[in-house]
């Protein structure tokens, strides 16, 4: 069995109650975060942070997988974690104040997986997963500056 780790990580710039908002909301604000790998987010029950059910797709090189998770928040306004519901796959995004109005944020999804399938993912699928969350992190960035600079509410 192959244990799988990736994790991607940056600064955000705005404070980190707002970034754990956007992140938590799945119905307005995350469908907007969501690198164009992925597609078809549902929510199937709740929709804002812990108890929320949802579904989506993410295709990369070439491979479509569906996945069906549940969210909770450990730590809330600071940790929230994806489980998918079929693999047990945690993806956990840590949100941490960094400075005056910043924030730093780091996505990591760790997994378990068997056979020849397992030992292929644990050496392709760190990498993706790092750029797919680099580009999550410099949108999560861009989008809660934009929100910041339109005066939304937190």
């Amino acid at each position: 069995m192959a244990s799988i780790r990736a994790a991607g990580e940056g600064k955000i710039g705005a404070p980190a109650e707002r970034v754990c908002g956007i992140i938590a909301d799945y119905r307005q604000h995350h469908p907007r975060i969501l690198p164009g790998a992925f597609s078809g987010l549902t929510v199937e029950q709740g929709g804002v942070g812990a108890g929320t059910i949802i579904r989506f797709t993410v295709k990369l090189v070439g491979r479509t997988q569906h996945f069906h998770q549940r969210v909770d928040e450990p730590q809330p306004g600071r940790v929230l974690t994806e489980t998918d519901l079929d693999t047990g796959a945690v993806t956990t995004f840590s949100v941490t104040p960094a400075g005056e109005g910043a924030s730093h944020l780091r996505i990591e999804t760790a997994y378990e997986r068997g056979g020849l399938r397992g030992l292929v993912e644990s050496l392709f699928a760190p990498s993706m997963l790092r750029r797919l969350y680099a580009d999550e992190i410099g949108r999560i960035d861009r989008y809660a500056r934009a929100q910041l600079t339109a005066g939304a509410p937190a």
